[in-house]
Protein backbone atom coordinates (compact mmCIF):
# COMPACT_ATOMS: atom_id res chain seq x y z
CA UNK A 1 0.00 0.00 0.00
CA UNK A 2 1.41 3.38 -0.99
CA UNK A 3 1.72 5.65 2.07
CA UNK A 4 -0.08 8.95 2.24
CA UNK A 5 -1.11 11.31 5.00
CA UNK A 6 -4.83 11.18 4.32
CA UNK A 7 -5.92 8.11 2.40
CA UNK A 8 -5.70 4.91 4.43
CA UNK A 9 -7.18 1.46 4.15
CA UNK A 10 -8.73 0.75 7.53
CA UNK A 11 -8.24 -2.58 9.32
CA UNK A 12 -10.72 -5.43 9.54
CA UNK A 13 -13.50 -3.40 11.19
CA UNK A 14 -14.19 -1.78 7.83
CA UNK A 15 -13.56 -4.85 5.70
CA UNK A 16 -16.75 -6.65 6.69
CA UNK A 17 -19.17 -7.28 3.84
CA UNK A 18 -22.05 -9.72 3.55
CA UNK A 19 -21.26 -12.71 1.35
CA UNK A 20 -23.45 -13.28 -1.69
CA UNK A 21 -23.75 -16.24 -4.04
CA UNK A 22 -21.01 -16.33 -6.64
CA UNK A 23 -20.03 -18.08 -9.82
CA UNK A 24 -18.05 -21.32 -9.62
CA UNK A 25 -14.43 -21.08 -10.73
CA UNK A 26 -13.93 -22.58 -14.18
CA UNK A 27 -10.81 -24.74 -13.87
CA UNK A 28 -10.70 -25.22 -17.64
CA UNK A 29 -9.87 -21.55 -18.20
CA UNK A 30 -6.34 -21.30 -19.64
CA UNK A 31 -5.04 -19.05 -16.86
CA UNK A 32 -6.46 -21.29 -14.14
CA UNK A 33 -5.20 -24.40 -15.89
CA UNK A 34 -1.75 -22.79 -16.03
CA UNK A 35 -1.92 -22.02 -12.30
CA UNK A 36 -2.82 -25.64 -11.55
CA UNK A 37 0.06 -26.89 -13.70
CA UNK A 38 2.47 -24.59 -11.88
CA UNK A 39 1.32 -25.82 -8.45
CA UNK A 40 1.79 -29.42 -9.54
CA UNK A 41 5.18 -28.87 -11.13
CA UNK A 42 6.61 -26.40 -8.58
CA UNK A 43 5.21 -27.87 -5.37
CA UNK A 44 4.29 -31.46 -6.30
CA UNK A 45 0.70 -30.60 -5.44
CA UNK A 46 -1.78 -33.41 -5.98
CA UNK A 47 -3.59 -32.41 -9.17
CA UNK A 48 -6.86 -34.15 -8.35
CA UNK A 49 -7.03 -32.61 -4.85
CA UNK A 50 -6.18 -29.17 -6.18
CA UNK A 51 -8.81 -29.34 -8.91
CA UNK A 52 -11.36 -30.55 -6.38
CA UNK A 53 -10.59 -27.60 -4.09
CA UNK A 54 -10.75 -25.02 -6.86
CA UNK A 55 -14.05 -26.47 -8.07
CA UNK A 56 -15.44 -25.51 -4.65
CA UNK A 57 -14.22 -21.91 -5.01
CA UNK A 58 -16.59 -19.17 -6.14
CA UNK A 59 -15.82 -15.87 -7.82
CA UNK A 60 -17.88 -13.32 -5.94
CA UNK A 61 -19.00 -9.97 -7.29
CA UNK A 62 -19.07 -8.36 -3.85
CA UNK A 63 -15.39 -9.17 -3.38
CA UNK A 64 -14.58 -7.43 -6.65
CA UNK A 65 -16.73 -4.46 -5.61
CA UNK A 66 -14.95 -4.29 -2.25
CA UNK A 67 -11.43 -4.40 -3.69
CA UNK A 68 -12.28 -1.86 -6.39
CA UNK A 69 -13.80 0.54 -3.90
CA UNK A 70 -12.53 -0.45 -0.46
CA UNK A 71 -14.31 0.54 2.71
CA UNK A 72 -12.27 3.64 3.31
CA UNK A 73 -12.64 7.37 3.14
CA UNK A 74 -10.28 10.27 3.41
CA UNK A 75 -9.41 10.61 7.08
CA UNK A 76 -7.26 12.91 9.11
CA UNK A 77 -5.65 11.72 12.33
CA UNK A 78 -8.42 13.27 14.44
CA UNK A 79 -10.99 11.08 12.65
CA UNK A 80 -8.84 7.97 12.62
CA UNK A 81 -8.06 8.24 16.33
CA UNK A 82 -11.75 8.58 17.23
CA UNK A 83 -12.49 5.30 15.49
CA UNK A 84 -9.92 3.23 17.38
CA UNK A 85 -9.24 5.01 20.68
CA UNK A 86 -12.70 4.69 22.22
CA UNK A 87 -13.87 3.95 25.73
CA UNK A 88 -15.55 0.75 24.53
CA UNK A 89 -12.42 -0.53 22.83
CA UNK A 90 -10.24 0.37 25.81
CA UNK A 91 -12.59 -1.55 28.12
CA UNK A 92 -12.59 -4.52 25.74
CA UNK A 93 -8.80 -4.37 25.76
CA UNK A 94 -8.73 -4.32 29.55
CA UNK A 95 -10.92 -7.41 29.64
CA UNK A 96 -8.73 -9.13 27.05
CA UNK A 97 -5.61 -8.25 29.07
CA UNK A 98 -7.08 -9.68 32.28
CA UNK A 99 -8.33 -12.86 30.62
CA UNK A 100 -4.99 -13.54 28.92
CA UNK A 101 -2.61 -11.98 31.42
CA UNK A 102 -0.43 -15.06 31.99
CA UNK A 103 0.08 -15.76 28.29
CA UNK A 104 0.64 -12.10 27.48
CA UNK A 105 3.29 -11.86 30.20
CA UNK A 106 4.98 -15.11 29.19
CA UNK A 107 5.18 -14.18 25.52
CA UNK A 108 6.30 -10.65 26.31
CA UNK A 109 9.09 -11.96 28.54
CA UNK A 110 10.20 -14.40 25.86
CA UNK A 111 10.07 -12.04 22.88
CA UNK A 112 10.62 -8.57 24.30
CA UNK A 113 7.46 -7.26 22.65
CA UNK A 114 5.51 -5.24 25.22
CA UNK A 115 2.07 -6.41 26.32
CA UNK A 116 0.53 -3.07 25.41
CA UNK A 117 1.85 -3.38 21.85
CA UNK A 118 0.36 -6.83 21.34
CA UNK A 119 -2.94 -5.76 22.89
CA UNK A 120 -3.01 -2.57 20.81
CA UNK A 121 -2.49 -4.43 17.53
CA UNK A 122 -5.17 -7.04 18.18
CA UNK A 123 -7.56 -4.30 19.29
CA UNK A 124 -7.11 -2.25 16.13
CA UNK A 125 -7.07 -5.24 13.80
CA UNK A 126 -10.14 -7.18 14.91
CA UNK A 127 -11.51 -5.57 18.11
CA UNK A 128 -10.24 -8.57 20.09
CA UNK A 129 -11.66 -11.12 17.69
CA UNK A 130 -15.07 -9.52 17.32
CA UNK A 131 -14.62 -8.60 13.65
CA UNK A 132 -12.46 -10.93 11.57
CA UNK A 133 -14.33 -11.10 8.25
CA UNK A 134 -16.81 -13.72 7.05
CA UNK A 135 -15.55 -14.48 3.54
CA UNK A 136 -14.15 -17.88 2.73
CA UNK A 137 -10.47 -17.25 2.08
CA UNK A 138 -10.59 -19.69 -0.84
CA UNK A 139 -13.28 -17.55 -2.51
CA UNK A 140 -11.54 -14.26 -1.76
CA UNK A 141 -8.16 -15.28 -3.11
CA UNK A 142 -9.53 -17.18 -6.11
CA UNK A 143 -11.74 -14.24 -7.09
CA UNK A 144 -8.89 -11.75 -6.87
CA UNK A 145 -6.30 -14.07 -8.37
CA UNK A 146 -8.28 -14.79 -11.52
CA UNK A 147 -10.90 -12.05 -11.93
CA UNK A 148 -9.13 -8.89 -10.73
CA UNK A 149 -6.42 -8.07 -13.30
CA UNK A 150 -4.96 -4.99 -11.52
CA UNK A 151 -3.53 -7.14 -8.72
CA UNK A 152 -3.87 -10.67 -10.05
CA UNK A 153 -0.14 -11.38 -9.72
CA UNK A 154 -0.13 -10.51 -6.01
CA UNK A 155 -3.25 -12.52 -5.23
CA UNK A 156 -2.14 -15.54 -7.25
CA UNK A 157 0.93 -15.51 -5.07
CA UNK A 158 -1.24 -15.40 -1.95
CA UNK A 159 -3.49 -18.18 -3.30
CA UNK A 160 -0.36 -20.25 -3.88
CA UNK A 161 0.70 -19.58 -0.28
CA UNK A 162 -2.79 -20.44 1.00
CA UNK A 163 -2.83 -23.78 -0.81
CA UNK A 164 0.59 -24.63 0.61
CA UNK A 165 -0.59 -23.55 4.05
CA UNK A 166 -3.65 -25.80 4.13
CA UNK A 167 -1.53 -28.75 3.01
CA UNK A 168 1.04 -28.07 5.73
CA UNK A 169 -1.50 -27.44 8.47
CA UNK A 170 -3.95 -30.20 7.49
CA UNK A 171 -6.75 -27.65 7.09
CA UNK A 172 -9.85 -27.83 4.92
CA UNK A 173 -9.65 -25.23 2.17
CA UNK A 174 -13.27 -24.19 2.63
CA UNK A 175 -13.06 -23.72 6.42
CA UNK A 176 -10.74 -20.70 6.59
CA UNK A 177 -12.54 -17.34 6.76
CA UNK A 178 -11.28 -13.79 6.67
CA UNK A 179 -11.53 -10.40 4.98
CA UNK A 180 -12.48 -9.79 1.36
CA UNK A 181 -8.74 -9.62 0.59
CA UNK A 182 -7.96 -12.95 2.25
CA UNK A 183 -6.55 -11.69 5.57
CA UNK A 184 -7.19 -14.39 8.14
CA UNK A 185 -8.08 -14.82 11.76
CA UNK A 186 -7.71 -12.59 14.78
CA UNK A 187 -4.37 -11.05 13.72
CA UNK A 188 -5.50 -10.69 10.07
CA UNK A 189 -2.53 -12.44 8.49
CA UNK A 190 -2.34 -12.91 4.75
CA UNK A 191 -1.36 -16.51 3.83
CA UNK A 192 2.28 -15.55 3.17
CA UNK A 193 2.49 -13.93 6.61
CA UNK A 194 0.75 -16.90 8.20
CA UNK A 195 3.34 -19.29 6.75
CA UNK A 196 6.24 -17.02 7.68
CA UNK A 197 5.29 -15.70 11.11
CA UNK A 198 2.49 -17.69 12.77
CA UNK A 199 3.66 -19.84 15.68
CA UNK A 200 2.37 -22.71 17.78
CA UNK A 201 2.48 -21.15 21.24
CA UNK A 202 0.72 -24.05 22.95
CA UNK A 203 2.82 -26.88 21.47
CA UNK A 204 -0.29 -28.71 20.26
CA UNK A 205 1.05 -29.13 16.74
CA UNK A 206 -1.19 -26.46 15.21
CA UNK A 207 -0.88 -22.74 14.46
CA UNK A 208 -4.46 -21.67 15.11
CA UNK A 209 -4.97 -17.92 14.62
CA UNK A 210 -8.78 -18.18 14.67
CA UNK A 211 -9.61 -19.64 18.09
CA UNK A 212 -6.37 -20.07 20.07
CA UNK A 213 -5.46 -16.80 21.77
CA UNK A 214 -2.02 -18.08 22.76
CA UNK A 215 -1.18 -18.75 19.12
CA UNK A 216 -2.60 -15.38 18.12
CA UNK A 217 -0.59 -13.47 20.71
CA UNK A 218 2.56 -15.45 19.99
CA UNK A 219 2.17 -14.93 16.24
CA UNK A 220 1.74 -11.17 16.58
CA UNK A 221 4.80 -11.00 18.83
CA UNK A 222 6.82 -13.14 16.40
CA UNK A 223 5.87 -10.85 13.53
CA UNK A 224 7.30 -7.90 15.45
CA UNK A 225 10.44 -9.77 16.46
CA UNK A 226 11.09 -10.90 12.90
CA UNK A 227 10.78 -7.30 11.71
CA UNK A 228 13.33 -6.04 14.22
CA UNK A 229 11.42 -4.97 17.34
CA UNK A 230 13.85 -3.86 20.05
CA UNK A 231 13.02 -4.80 23.62
CA UNK A 232 12.27 -1.84 25.89
CA UNK A 233 12.98 0.88 23.32
CA UNK A 234 10.77 3.92 22.90
CA UNK A 235 8.26 4.01 20.05
CA UNK A 236 7.34 7.63 19.46
CA UNK A 237 7.57 11.03 21.13
CA UNK A 238 5.41 14.16 20.80
CA UNK A 239 7.36 17.04 19.29
CA UNK A 240 7.26 20.76 18.64
CA UNK A 241 9.13 22.85 16.09
CA UNK A 242 11.40 25.42 17.68
CA UNK A 243 12.52 28.81 16.39
CA UNK A 244 15.45 27.15 14.62
CA UNK A 245 13.12 25.28 12.31
CA UNK A 246 13.46 26.75 8.82
CA UNK A 247 12.35 24.15 6.31
CA UNK A 248 9.01 22.90 5.09
CA UNK A 249 7.47 20.08 7.08
CA UNK A 250 8.44 16.86 5.28
CA UNK A 251 5.91 14.38 3.91
CA UNK A 252 5.32 11.43 6.21
CA UNK A 253 7.39 8.41 5.25
CA UNK A 254 7.61 4.80 6.35
CA UNK A 255 11.41 4.84 6.16
CA UNK A 256 13.18 7.05 8.72
CA UNK A 257 15.63 9.43 7.06
CA UNK A 258 16.94 11.33 10.09
CA UNK A 259 18.47 10.67 13.50
CA UNK A 260 17.83 11.95 17.01
CA UNK A 261 20.79 14.32 16.60
CA UNK A 262 19.92 15.59 13.13
CA UNK A 263 16.33 16.35 14.09
CA UNK A 264 17.47 18.18 17.23
CA UNK A 265 19.92 20.27 15.18
CA UNK A 266 17.09 21.24 12.83
CA UNK A 267 15.05 22.65 15.70
CA UNK A 268 12.71 19.73 16.40
CA UNK A 269 12.12 19.57 20.15
CA UNK A 270 11.26 16.20 21.69
CA UNK A 271 12.25 13.99 24.60
CA UNK A 272 14.05 10.66 24.32
CA UNK A 273 16.66 8.58 26.10
CA UNK A 274 17.74 7.03 22.81
CA UNK A 275 21.28 7.72 21.53
CA UNK A 276 21.92 10.49 19.03
CA UNK A 277 22.50 8.13 16.11
CA UNK A 278 19.12 6.41 16.55
CA UNK A 279 17.17 6.46 13.27
CA UNK A 280 14.20 8.82 13.65
CA UNK A 281 11.68 10.71 11.57
CA UNK A 282 9.50 13.78 12.04
CA UNK A 283 5.82 12.99 11.45
CA UNK A 284 3.01 15.48 10.87
CA UNK A 285 -0.65 14.72 11.51
CA UNK A 286 -3.85 16.77 11.73
CA UNK A 287 -5.31 16.25 15.18
CA UNK A 288 -8.30 17.58 17.01
CA UNK A 289 -6.51 20.82 17.83
CA UNK A 290 -4.77 21.21 14.49
CA UNK A 291 -1.31 20.19 13.34
CA UNK A 292 0.51 17.67 15.53
CA UNK A 293 4.17 16.73 15.35
CA UNK A 294 5.65 13.42 16.44
CA UNK A 295 9.05 11.81 16.18
CA UNK A 296 8.93 8.13 15.31
CA UNK A 297 11.81 5.88 16.36
CA UNK A 298 12.87 2.43 15.15
CA UNK A 299 10.06 0.53 16.90
CA UNK A 300 7.45 2.86 15.44
CA UNK A 301 8.50 1.87 11.95
CA UNK A 302 8.39 -1.79 12.92
CA UNK A 303 4.67 -1.27 13.61
CA UNK A 304 4.22 0.12 10.10
CA UNK A 305 5.41 -3.23 8.73
CA UNK A 306 2.17 -4.71 10.07
CA UNK A 307 0.11 -2.11 8.22
CA UNK A 308 1.85 0.46 6.05
CA UNK A 309 0.28 3.52 7.62
CA UNK A 310 1.62 6.12 10.02
CA UNK A 311 -1.85 6.65 11.46
CA UNK A 312 -2.34 2.92 11.97
CA UNK A 313 0.95 2.64 13.85
CA UNK A 314 0.17 5.59 16.09
CA UNK A 315 -3.36 4.34 16.78
CA UNK A 316 -2.16 0.84 17.70
CA UNK A 317 0.52 2.29 19.96
CA UNK A 318 -1.81 4.75 21.67
CA UNK A 319 -4.59 2.18 22.14
CA UNK A 320 -2.14 -0.12 23.87
CA UNK A 321 -0.87 2.71 26.04
CA UNK A 322 -4.40 3.74 27.05
CA UNK A 323 -5.30 0.15 27.95
CA UNK A 324 -2.09 -0.28 29.93
CA UNK A 325 -2.80 2.86 31.95
CA UNK A 326 -6.35 1.74 32.64
CA UNK A 327 -5.29 -1.77 33.70
CA UNK A 328 -2.65 -0.48 36.08
CA UNK A 329 -4.97 2.18 37.47
CA UNK A 330 -7.57 -0.48 38.14
CA UNK A 331 -4.99 -2.56 40.02
CA UNK A 332 -3.90 0.48 42.05
CA UNK A 333 -7.50 1.30 42.95
CA UNK A 334 -8.20 -2.30 43.96
CA UNK A 335 -5.08 -2.38 46.14
CA UNK A 336 -6.08 0.89 47.80
CA UNK A 337 -9.54 -0.49 48.54
CA UNK A 338 -8.06 -3.57 50.17
CA UNK A 339 -5.74 -1.47 52.35
CA UNK A 340 -8.61 0.81 53.29
CA UNK A 341 -10.78 -2.16 54.28
CA UNK A 342 -7.96 -3.63 56.42
CA UNK A 343 -7.26 -0.38 58.25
Amino acid sequence: MKPSNKNRMLPALFLFFACHPGMAIDIDRPDIRSFIDTMVEKHSYDRAKLESMLLQAESKENILEAIAKPAERTLEWEDYRKIFITRARIEAGMEFWKENQDELQRISDETGVSIEMMVGIIGVETYYGRITGNFRVLDALSTLAFDYPPRSKFFRGELEQFLLLIREEGMEATDATGSYAGAMGRPQFMPSSYRAYAVDSTDDGKRDIWTNWSDVIGSVANYFVRHGWKRGEEVVSPATLGDQWKGNTPENTLTPQESVTSLSHQGVMFMTKLPGDQKSQLLTLIGEDGEEFWVGFHNFFVITRYNRSVMYALAAHQLGQEISLAVHQQKTDASAEVKHAES
